[in-house]
């Protein structure tokens, strides 16, 4: 039977184990959304991941509107990735950088401009703003001719990721932002071709997924999508169809792997009653299909000797726990995540002062 500490190949990352880190914004940035040297420490700290996903990473200043999260559009920014990148690759760990453009799901006192989004909605509650929390903004509907020019800045954006050093890339296309506000049919109410039918909605998705796979690779190229239910307002009527027709095109285009965050009733960072899609995105998607959102090693491999799925990504236990992989191997007590105040503040506190399993033992 697989394990959790079996190797698998995703595409061109040879993965020496099946626990992968999920995205994790931490807000670790300066003000200009440039990395800074303690990502190098807290990256580093977890390479012994079977693959580090990265925080969600800005393609754009428009699309970019948390605060002190990182950018990947200026020389700047990819010159600072470069020895994080580095340090990771120094402790024997690969690593992928998320494009993210988070849509009508941001403030203009951060990006400066009007949210942009499929059409003229606005998210529920309020967004992070440098001055704190702001009530979100109605978002304009992207014309049809900038859509061009936004597939380009995902494409300039994964030229920057290799030319920074990461192994690859993750289009962003889940949690309610832009891409996924294209998706689902309560946020895209358009009446061209990228709106009403199920073909029509999932044509962003393809478009910009196939154009950053012309661009740096297939086998470099990976996805994220969240099938069930709602997320910061987003939602559709029709899940099962939606996701099986977004599994078929990301099939057809051959990318390294499909990740799913698929949160349950019971879900500790959002819930739902919507079941859970992946039995059925098995059917359409044949790459690797790495699962997400509250496991623990029990459900993880339950998963993964079902053949749901071929790998799990761990956010929180992995925040918490640099060394998640010999922490689960040798059955170890976790750390809990510290305050969720630390999960986005400045400085070392909640990010690189986690022990590992090892320090633990030392200090007792």
């Amino acid at each position: 039977m697989t394990t959790l500490f079996d190797p698998i190949q995703l595409g061109a990352v040879s993965a020496p184990n099946r626990v992968l880190m999920a995205p994790l914004t931490r807000g670790r940035a300066t003000r200009d959304h440039v990395p800074t040297p303690i990502m190098a420490d807290y990256y580093a700290q977890r390479a012994s991941a079977g693959l580090i996903i990265s925080e969600a990473t800005g393609i754009s200043q428009q699309g970019l509107g948390w605060p002190f999260a990182p950018g990947i559009w200026s020389d700047e920014q990819v010159e600072a990735w470069k020895p994080i990148t580095q340090a990771v690759h120094d402790k024997g760990g690969r690593i992928i950088v998320q494009l993210w453009h988070m849509g009508r799901a941001v403030h203009s006192s951060v990006t400066g401009e009007q949210p942009v989004s499929s059409s003229a909605t606005a998210a529920p509650g309020e967004v992070h703003s440098y001055e704190g929390k702001k009530p979100y903004e109605t978002a304009r509907p992207l014309a049809i001719e900038e859509i061009p020019g936004l597939i380009d800045t995902y494409v300039r954006a994964a030229h920057n990721a290799i030319a920074a050093g990461f192994d690859g890339v993750q289009i962003h296309a889940a949690n309610g932002y832009l891409i996924d506000e294209f998706l689902r049919d309560n946020s895209n109410f358009r009446d061209d071709i990228y709106g009403g039918s199920v073909e029509n909605r999932v044509r962003l998705l393809r478009e910009v997924t196939q154009a950053v796979v012309d661009a740096i690779g297939a086998d470099r190229v990976s996805v994220r999508l969240s099938p069930n239910g709602d997320s910061q307002g987003v939602n559709d009527s029709d899940p099962a169809t939606l996701f099986a027709a977004a599994a078929d095109v990301l099939n057809a285009i051959g990318i390294a792997f499909l990740e799913l965050r698929e949160p349950g009733p019971n879900g500790t960072f959002g819930a739902t009653d919507v079941p859970r899609q992946s039995p059925l995105i098995r059917q359409h998607f044949k790459g690797p299909l790495v699962l997400n959102s509250d496991y623990d090693a029990q459900r993880a491999q339950a998963d993964l000797d079902s053949g749901l799925a071929d790998a799990i990504s761990f956010g929180r236990p992995l925040m918490a726990n640099p060394d998640l992989v010999e922490r689960l191997r040798d059955g170890a007590t976790l750390n809990a995540p510290q305050s969720m105040a630390t999960w986005y503040g400045q400085g070392e506190a909640g990010y690189t002062d986690y022990p590992t399993l090892e320090q633990e033992k030392t200090a007792a």
